[in-house]
């Protein structure tokens, strides 16, 4: 039950958006137990968005995941999303911040897992 949330002050495009949202999927196995199966995806381009002073393309990205992760499957989540930001958005991945939040609580179809 993750969920992936980008914001960018870059343009994104639909077909990039696409594109984006694909290679989420594949980079969450990153982290252990999880997939695009019960992925996510938020996508919100043109955002307002300063980074060290400057709109220079940069993005905010927000990762909650229903349980917890390992250090190195953290690690490994923030270079594939920085990868994937760089390649569709160019983006340079020293303007790129990654957050993650676990949750022990996680709400679908009416209840709690």
């Amino acid at each position: 039950m993750p969920f992936i949330n980008v914001k960018t002050n870059a343009s994104v495009e639909a077909d990039k958006k696409q594109s984006i949202k694909t290679a989420m999927g594949k980079a969450i196995t990153a982290i252990p137990g999880k997939s695009e199966n019960w992925l996510m995806v938020g996508i919100q381009g043109g955002y307002d968005l300063w980074f060290k002073g400057s709109d220079a393309p940069a993005a905010m990205v927000e990762v909650s995941v229903y349980g917890s992760a390992s250090p190195s499957a953290y690690s490994a989540l923030t270079a594939e999303i920085t990868d994937v930001l760089n390649i569709n958005l160019g983006i340079s991945p020293d303007r790129i911040y990654v957050s993650y939040s676990e949750t022990p609580n996680w709400g679908w179809n009416g209840s709690n897992f």
